[in-house]
């Protein structure tokens, strides 16, 4: 399997202000995600989840060890623009990725500034958009689309680059519900129809179950990186580091607190009744 990103040794300091120590956010960190796989990284605030992904396409660079991107390091300026067509980043608020009047424009966008020629352009544009359900909106101006329609539309801008990868970070943060699962819905269908890799960056426990992997992060550290079902059931090494668990998991832990016996990896609500109802029915 072709490797997307790899993060060997690396560490990153922001440097505060001249005669003051610098700020570790990572140090030592390695990480290898694989073409076609959906990775989601999890940590709670200032775990350094945010800057590493921002490492993945070279917005940052690390002051020590290296970030390859489908074998292309990050710090060679000659690759910077090679990196950046690879590696799509979506951000945590649509507004600050839409820049034009018009949906199909804004999407347009850095095609045209790429000079790619008008009728590709036309072609990748319409794909992008049939890609994440926004197509009927192309003529739709961004500012009256709801929130979860804007960060669909700025998925779309980053699709129409055709990169390899996309990298999310806590794109779902200021959604609804409603517009949380449009989101996650569009995320799942590019990983699994059009095989892009995912890499997305959350704290709902929720849209890390369906992922290939889990990362889990705490103080610059990476301190779980398995399946779903393994990590969740690392309930007191989540617990312990500020995070939460699915609610079922959460249900099955307080069950087992109460001398039941169940599985802690019955991550779906099916499952979770199925591990509940024979067990109960075997008592």
């Amino acid at each position: 399997m072709e490797t997307a990103i790899q993060v060997k040794d690396a560490s990153f300091f922001y440097n505060k202000t001249e005669g003051e120590a610098p700020i570790r956010v990572f140090e030592h960190l390695d990480l290898t995600i694989e073409q076609g796989t959906f990775v989601v990284i999890l940590g709670h605030n200032g775990c350094g989840k945010s800057t590493l992904a921002k490492h993945f396409n070279a917005i940052l660079l690390p002051n020590l060890g290296e970030v390859m991107v489908y074998g292309m390091d990050t710090r060679d300026e000659n690759e910077m623009i090679p990196v950046r067509k690879t590696v799509g980043m979506v951000f945590q608020n649509p507004d600050n990725q839409i820049v034009a009047n018009v949906v199909e424009e804004d999407v347009a966008f850095a095609l045209e500034n790429l000079g790619v020629p008008p009728k590709e352009i036309r072609e990748r544009v319409d794909a992008a958009l049939k890609a994440v359900g926004m197509y009927d909106y192309r003529k739709h101006a961004p500012h009256l689309l709801s929130g979860g329609q804007k960060q669909r539309v700025a998925i779309a801008g980053v699709l129409a680059m055709r990169p390899k990868c996309v990298v999310l970070d806590e794109p779902t943060a200021m959604l609804d519900p409603v517009g949380r699962n449009e989101v996650v819905s569009t995320i799942h269908e590019l990983n699994e129809k059009f095989g892009v890799t995912v890499v997305l960056i959350t704290h709902h426990m929720r849209e890390a179950t369906e992922a290939d992997r889990v990362v889990v992060m705490n103080d610059g550290k990476i301190i779980a990186d398995d399946t779903p079902k393994k990590v969740f059931s690392q309930v007191e090494l989540l617990r312990d580091v500020g995070l939460t668990v699915p609610e079922t998991t959460d249900l099955l832990y307080e069950l087992n607190e109460r001398g039941w016996n169940l599985p802690l990896d019955a991550l779906s609500v099916e499952e979770c009744a199925r591990a509940i109802y024979q067990e109960a029915a075997n008592a």
